[in-house]
């Protein structure tokens, strides 16, 4: 047990995924997941274990922003020994190539600010995810179809974002789209020796200011989840 997390030694799998939103955990654990049980609500941040063919998976909430998700990665790694952590989650798109319901693979994350900044000064710090992850969820998405694009995406440390010279700047050097979590995501896992990759739906878009129902996000997303489920255990 935890400050921020009430699981019991060995209640925590060593792959876990990670949604921002604690009910979208709730709804991920229940449909893709087998024997499942509850083995976090501290603070309403709601977590689950359970298996996926076999394999213990856990699904824990992490909050909205880097500052959150930093939190209960740093505790799951450090005291749960969580080795494979991928983030499941929404992006908006930044690119007029990206479509709504779309998979973006973030193969790096670029940033103005993370928890981290302070550790390394001076150096701007190059969060990506781990290969094996990315090349195994690129075939995981292939196979289902599912339009696809991989590359760079911006993690954002506000949402009411003030800044749209950013955003231009972002869209300018082939930035697909933006969300909250990644970078931190990234840079722990490299800290930590562990894994990491962010597998994202792209859910509303800056450029055409469309945007997903939440039927139609409830569908796109376990797209998502799946795939990060079959990355997880290629």
């Amino acid at each position: 047990m935890t400050i921020h997390i009430g699981a019991k030694p060995g209640e925590i799998a060593e792959t876990v995924l990670m949604p921002g939103d604690p009910y979208r955990a709730k709804w991920a654990a229940e449909t893709f997941l087998d024997d499942v049980r509850r083995v976090n609500d501290v603070r309403g941040m709601l977590g689950f274990t359970g298996t996926w063919r076999g394999n213990r998976v856990t699904i824990q909430g992490s909050g909205m922003g880097m500052p959150s998700l930093s939190i209960y990665a740093n505790e799951l790694i450090r005291d749960y020994g969580a080795k494979t952590l991928i983030r499941i989650g929404s992006c908006g798109a930044m690119q007029e190539k990206v479509q709504i319901r779309d998979i973006i693979l973030a193969m790096t994350a670029t940033t103005l600010s993370t928890p981290s900044r302070g550790i390394f000064r001076e150096v701007n710090f190059a969060p990506c995810a781990d290969w094996s992850l990315l090349r195994a969820a690129v075939a995981a998405t292939e196979a289902r179809g599912a339009p696809l694009h991989v590359g760079g995406i911006y993690s954002s440390d506000v949402f009411y974002d003030e800044r749209p010279d950013l955003n231009e700047q972002m869209t300018r050097h082939g930035i697909l789209g933006v969300e909250m979590e990644a970078a931190e995501l990234y840079i722990l896992a490299a800290r930590h020796g562990v894994r990491a990759l962010a597998v994202l739906t792209v859910s509303d878009h800056l450029l055409t200011h469309e945007a997903l129902s939440a039927e139609d996000r409830e569908q796109s997303f376990g797209d998502m989840v799946e795939i990060a489920l079959e990355a997880a255990f290629d």
